[in-house]
């Protein structure tokens, strides 16, 4: 398994634009075969600014989706919105705890 994260800062004027899309293209991000978590995160600070966390059964099914015909719907629709270049990082989970494992 393989954590995706991209940020993604927008024209001011267009983050309710891509939050609308957004919504309309989720399911169809989620849908995709080796995708197993996808969230979109708000930057607490600065409006313009998104993150998506995605979880892939690895390096392979993300690569799959990212030469998809969902993508190549997507990405150059979202990309047209931005103030600034995305950046993407491909981690894998070294440690996860939560409140109750501290118990």
């Amino acid at each position: 398994m393989i954590i995706r994260l991209v940020k993604m800062t927008f024209r001011p004027e267009e983050v309710g634009t891509f939050q609308d899309l957004f919504a309309g293209w989720r399911h169809r991000i989620i849908a995709f075969p080796g995708c197993r978590h996808l969230e979109l995160l708000h930057d607490a600070d600065d409006p313009r600014v998104f993150f998506t966390y995605s979880i892939w059964d690895g390096p392979h099914a993300l690569e799959a989706y990212r030469t998809s015909a969902v993508f190549n719907v997507v990405w150059p629709v979202v990309k047209g919105l931005f103030a600034a270049r995305a950046e993407a990082w491909t981690t894998e989970q070294e440690h996860r705890m939560t409140a109750s494992d501290a118990r």
